[in-house]
């Protein structure tokens, strides 16, 4: 018998589809399509809110996300949004739903800022390998959204075993430009579309360091080093340069259109600062190199992911505004990851930066809350206290910063998005785990009812022998 879960279908509402023949284009009608400019998203997010009902959580221990904290807290969350934050006395909503927080800590969701959940899903086999375009260097043209199966089974357990409710979905670091990522909203969906963060911006993946000099430099062709890798990406952001000149010319006085190209496309939307440059890099030395790179070329390197070597530039950091997002404590898995300390999550944070735990993987999404714990208990044990509750930053608000969608999601404050996570412990124990989970105020996960647990369509079955392929 097949149990009742929450499954792609369910959600779904299917669309008809229809043909007609396309008209001939006429002169005048040619003429006003090349004047038009370039599409910023051809492939816009088709999310929509999930319904929820009007619920409030009472007397649980609340952290906010912004490093606030309130006992015997009240969260209401009400149409897809946090409503009402405060203490036992916040007024509650006449036929709200109450929760019995008692016991248990309230927070926003976790934001993962580097996943390959969908590019790189489960089963993890050679045909779902579709994270790295490894065919050149320069790949700024390629899209991960256009490799997310959104069926990955990966996405349901973030959400029920690590309380995840957003994550940005990133090319691999094989290439100096990795192609765009995509924020998505962690939520059931037969297209990547209908998981797809509206408004977020799209970042930038780029990669310095080992990755590809080692993955180039065998086949004869450059980079085969470190200023190899430098003097190809600046030769890139040359001609991005001069592509924007041109499109912008274009753009404010007509006239011929320039050829498109669709990895300029990406490099002008950088250095007009709409799309955000996250860079993996590992080494201080290159990461101070990439940041004058930035400001050589005139763009802003909003995070750099796993940043091992952080601990050692937090002013470079904090005067340049980009944000590193760590491990707790991986290490030593080739040379530019050997001289990691345990301690440069809370350093980097003692050093006024901005401080965040990532995964970067399919097992470690399901317990980033775990993650940030390691990083504080280390920090503890050199001296460095930050509260719990400041700590929680790490996985929400920082983030959230990171992906340009702070103003609406990454804490619990009235107008956001009712992106909650209700915690059964303290959410920093290794013996916690999520209760329920609201996205956009809409239950997705309850503990306690199986229906409440989204599941692929994938998961639900598999054919047997003898039926048609």
């Amino acid at each position: 018998m097949r149990r009742h879960v929450i499954s792609l279908g369910t959600f779904a509402i299917l669309a008809s589809c229809a043909t007609a023949d396309r008209p001939q284009t006429s002169a005048p009608a040619a003429q006003e399509e090349r004047a038009r400019p370039i599409a910023a998203d051809p492939y816009p997010s088709t999310y929509r809110v999930y319904p929820g009902v009007v619920t409030a959580i009472v007397g649980a221990t609340v952290y906010d996300g912004e490093g606030g904290r309130i006992e015997n807290g009240t969260v209401v969350l009400a149409d897809g949004e946090i409503e009402a934050v405060g203490g036992a006395e916040t007024p509650i909503p006449d036929g709200a739903t109450r929760v019995d927080g008692r016991g248990k800590w309230v927070t926003p969701g976790i934001i993962d800022v580097h996943s390959h959940l969908g590019n790189y899903p489960s089963p993890g086999v050679e045909a779902h390998q579709d994270g790295n375009e490894v065919t050149g260097a320069v790949h700024a043209d390629v899209w991960a959204e256009h490799s997310v199966w959104p069926q990955d089974p990966g996405f349901s357990r973030a959400l029920a075993n690590g309380g995840i409710t957003a994550l940005q979905i990133l090319p691999g670091s094989a290439n100096l430009f990795g192609g765009r990522s995509v924020t998505v909203k962690n939520v059931p969906g037969r297209t990547m579309q209908q998981m797809k963060f509206p408004g977020a911006p799209y970042g930038l993946k780029m990669a310095c360091g080992e990755n590809p000099k080692r993955v180039y430099g065998g086949r004869n062709q450059m980079p085969g080093t470190r200023m190899g890798n430098v003097a190809l990406m600046r030769q890139t952001w040359i001609r991005a340069a001069d592509y924007k000149k041109r499109w912008d010319r274009y753009e404010k006085d007509g006239g011929d259109m320039p050829g498109r190209d669709l990895a300029m496309d990406t490099l002008r939307g950088v250095l007009a600062g709409d799309i955000l440059v996250h860079n993996h890099c590992y080494r201080a030395d290159e990461m101070a190199i990439m940041m004058d790179m930035a400001e050589e070329f005139g763009f802003k390197i909003t995070a750099f992911h796993h940043a091992v070597e952080a601990y050692k530039i937090p002013d470079l950091l904090r005067a340049n505004d980009a944000c590193s997002a760590m491990w707790s404590d991986w290490w030593g898995f080739k040379m530019e990851a050997y001289d990691a300390i345990n301690e440069n999550i809370p350093l980097v944070h003692n050093g006024g930066a901005c401080s965040i735990v990532h995964s970067d993987d399919p097992n470690g999404i399901q317990r980033l809350n775990q993650e940030a714990a390691k990083a504080l208990a280390n920090g503890r044990r050199a001296g460095i206290r930050i509260p719990d509750e400041v700590a929680w930053t790490w996985l929400a608000i920082n983030p959230a910063k990171a992906l340009g969608i702070a103003d609406r999601t990454g804490s619990l404050r009235p107008g956001k998005m009712a992106d909650v996570v209700l915690w059964n412990g303290n959410p920093l124990s290794v013996y916690s785990r999520p209760d329920r989970v609201w996205i956009d105020g809409a239950l997705l996960y309850d503990v306690n009812d199986p229906s409440r647990r989204p599941v692929s369509d994938f998961e639900l079955g598999q054919p047997g022998e003898g039926d048609v392929k």
